[in-house]
């Protein structure tokens, strides 16, 4: 039996479990959001089983309680991506910008598509993030990611946020950092060509507000993980 069957299995036992419960043949919408929630019931299966058992379904009230537990899903995405910054000062977010443009700069130069971020720290006077990489960065490779950080910069791209669905997102080739800890609706955040990524901080509205990048440092932050720290000159 596939892990769905046995979900939906559960979830009919859970369905006659609710039905003794029930006052004035009429089922709460939070018990109709709870079968979806808990065991991936559509609202549509709840009321044909309703109907077939001679209750109603509160639907307004199951689709107030989906859409509380979008925004918790959406608030609970952006506060984790928090945890990286120190603020949300206009420094700290056109450092945070930075690091997009980074991370698909390193993509591009050492031509490992695999490269993602493992980690950062970004105060208003610079970026630390960790990403994946067997190996030092030669002189000449983090001269040509500086380059090409600094091309996009100063090409003075739009930096454009949409929010849809995870499948969504990853269906337009959206990069995410956090794997499956998102909520239901994501913000994506694009760069011209360049980068796509879901994140939920605050970015700056166009590259040409960031200023010169200078890597300062590139280092082993452990194994298979390469750290680098970056500023920002005006």
């Amino acid at each position: 039996i596939g892990k769905f069957d046995v979900t939906l299995q559960q979830g009919l036992k859970e369905f006659d479990k609710l039905l003794k419960y029930i006052q004035d043949k009429r089922m709460s919408g939070k018990a109709a959001f709870r079968l979806y929630d808990t065991y991936g019931f559509p609202i549509e299966m709840t009321l044909e089983l309703a109907r077939d058992n001679g209750i109603t379904v509160d639907v307004e009230g199951y689709e107030r309680a989906y859409n509380e537990h979008q925004q918790k899903s959406k608030a609970g995405a952006e506060q984790k991506f928090k945890g990286g910054l120190a603020d949300s000062s206009e420094a700290t977010t056109n450092l945070h910008t930075a690091t997009h443009i980074l991370l698909a700069a390193l993509r591009k130069v050492t031509g490992d598509e695999s490269v993602m971020q493992k980690g950062s720290n970004i105060t208003p006077e610079r970026l630390r993030v960790d990403f994946n990489f067997p190996r030092p960065l030669t002189p000449e490779e983090i001269k040509a990611v500086e380059a090409e950080v600094n091309g996009v910069i100063d090409a003075g791209i739009e930096v454009v946020s949409e929010e849809m669905s995870v499948e969504a997102a990853r269906a337009a080739g959206a990069i995410g950092v956090f794997g499956d800890r998102y909520g239901d609706v994501v913000k994506v955040y694009t760069i011209g060509d360049y980068s796509k990524e879901i994140c939920g901080g605050p970015h700056a509205k166009n590259t040409r507000d960031l200023g010169k990048f200078v890597i300062t440092k590139e280092q082993s932050s452990s194994a298979g993980v390469r750290r680098i720290k970056a500023e920002l000159k005006k």
